[in-house]
């Protein structure tokens, strides 16, 4: 399944043993994306900064009596064509440069995907597993407390993201109502239902996977009743990839989590693997013929690979070993800038993030829209219209694919960024 070839226009990025931050990464795809299109260059520059970044100081009582004291960040790049939307993370290793990278992603991916939303991203620099529910819950509503101020149905709004979950999002909004003296649904999105979450929420993003690698697997004229696929990673959008591909007929044949992977290759039955939210860890105890690594599982044989866990995965250390015919993004950055470009030379088409897991805001966006009109969506209708935004989006970036032979990740960028041009052009500079 040999697909046709394509420019070798990736970005020029120096070694990968010192991977380049989000940041970097996002600005120089701003650039690449530039080169392509006739814009002003004063736009290029103002979008290669956020519009502004919050650092807070989060204390909080610990169980045991003492206080321990956190930093917690929102970086809001562009609102240009809408309110700033972006997850929350709580993880060791939140820094201020690494929210500015993933907000410039965030409104890359609401424009390739024709959201009225820009780009934010935000977070504590915590270890959740270190704490109680009780202490996170304390934590997320001091945080609610401290960004206050710049959130809003109509500023910026939050949503899940590494660490947190629907309930964080409960806790959060439950805090900016009590002190805005209303209840405020629309603050953030991926809430449970039964306060103006919406159905499928969770679901999204790996299914929006799906229907890409459906998509591409159909572009390149394979049928996907014979493609064999490697997903790394379990979790909710590994997961639900998986079982959704594998209804669709796909043979998803490796599946892997933090501790390893297993490998059959005449398919598995994903729906008995316990997804990480069912059952974390238990990829590895499921019974398969054969065991792979994380790093192994990438290198299979495979007509499409699914990295779908953490970023910089593919690497110039691995890049030539990748014997997958097709790359579909699962993970944010999972791809560094010379593995881009060794990809490109070896004609081995890459579906960027951006485009392949936007499933998750696009159903915000959907829940966004229910708060505010005050009517929840049946999960059909969830689904039918999520599907219709991915086909959509999925059109756009093939018509620039084809009319300027470059990379399925330029595509992407060059239609974000005609569209974010379009609306700085019209909006001006004030004053």
């Amino acid at each position: 399944m040999s697909p046709p070839s394509q420019n070798d226009d990736a970005a020029a990025a120096g070694p990968d043993s010192e991977p380049e931050s989000a940041v970097e990464t996002a600005r120089r795809q701003l650039q690449l994306a530039a080169a392509y299109l006739d814009i002003d260059p004063n736009t290029v520059e103002r979008l290669k900064h956020p519009a502004k970044v919050q650092e807070v100081t989060v204390p909080i009582k610990r169980d045991d009596g003492t206080v321990e004291v956190f930093t917690g960040y929102r970086a809001q790049h562009d609102s240009v064509r809408g309110p700033y939307k972006g997850g929350l993370r709580y993880h060791p290793e939140v820094t201020r440069d690494e929210c500015v990278g993933l907000g410039m992603w965030m409104t890359w991916k609401c424009a390739v995907m024709d959201l009225p939303f820009g780009g934010a991203k935000g977070g504590i620099a915590v270890n959740p597993k270190e704490l109680s529910d009780e202490e996170t819950e304390r934590l997320t509503r001091r945080f609610a407390e401290e960004i206050r101020d710049i959130i809003g149905p109509n500023r910026d709004i939050p949503a899940p993201d590494m660490g947190t979950n629907p309930q964080t999002m409960a806790w959060l909004m439950d805090a900016y109502s009590m002190q805005e003296g209303e209840t405020t649904p629309g603050v953030v999105t991926g809430k449970p239902p039964v306060i103006g979450g919406s159905e499928g929420r969770d679901a999204a993003p790996g299914r929006s996977v799906a229907i890409i690698t459906r998509e591409a697997v159909d572009y390149y004229g394979w049928n996907l009743r014979e493609t064999d696929i490697a997903i790394q990673g379990y979790g909710s959008v590994g997961s639900n990839a998986a079982r959704l591909l594998d209804d669709w007929g796909a043979n998803v044949v490796a599946v892997s989590d933090v501790n390893g992977g297993i490998y059959d290759p005449n398919g598995l039955d994903t729906y008995s693997i316990p997804s990480h939210h069912e059952e974390p860890e238990a990829v590895m105890r499921h019974d398969a013929p054969e065991t792979v690594t994380n790093e192994g599982l990438l290198e299979l044989d495979v007509d499409v690979l699914i990295p779908a866990a953490v970023g910089n995965v593919l690497t110039e250390s691995n890049a030539h070993d990748i014997e997958a015919d097709m790359v579909i993004e699962g993970a944010n950055g999972p791809t560094t800038s010379v593995a881009d470009e060794i990809f490109a030379d070896r004609n081995l088409p890459v579906i960027p993030d951006i485009l392949a897991n936007a499933g998750g805001v696009t159903v915000s966006y959907f829940e966004w829209l229910q708060d505010i009109n005050r009517r929840p969506w049946s999960l059909e209708r969830v689904n039918d219209e999520l599907e219709t935004e991915m086909v959509d989006a999925w059109n756009d970036v093939r018509e620039e694919y084809e009319a300027r032979d470059v990379t399925w990740r330029n595509a992407a960028y060059i239609v974000a960024l005609s569209r974010l041009a379009e609306a700085h052009q019209s909006r001006g500079l004030w004053p």
